[in-house]
């Protein structure tokens, strides 16, 4: 079976501030480690000097030890509730899978 990395990017609304950013990360941090099958979570802001993030800020990455867990936290209760604390904050994000 393949391992599979979740990316999220994400751009913040205007007026989000570091506080609820960093709020919002410890969330996600805090769904990943209760969440079966999470092997890794890293989370950080866009460093790149080739400015090619299409405005996308911030971005996280998950490891799910294989395509059937990934498919199971999509659809669960963790998941909707780190959709709903996205909402008011997030103007628009990017979620790539892929299978190592």
């Amino acid at each position: 079976m393949s391992k599979v990395k979740h990316i999220v990017l994400l751009k913040f609304k205007d007026g989000t501030s570091e506080e609820q950013i960093s709020s919002f990360f410890d969330e996600v941090l805090d769904i990943s480690e209760t969440v079966a099958g999470v092997e890794d979570y890293v989370s950080g802001f866009n460093s790149s000097p080739e400015n090619q993030n299409q405005g996308l800020t911030h971005g996280f990455v998950m490891t799910f030890t294989d395509a059937a867990v990934r498919d199971a936290y999509l659809s669960d209760v963790e998941h909707e509730r780190y959709k709903s604390l996205a909402a008011p904050l997030v103007e628009s994000s990017v979620v790539f899978d892929f299978e190592v």
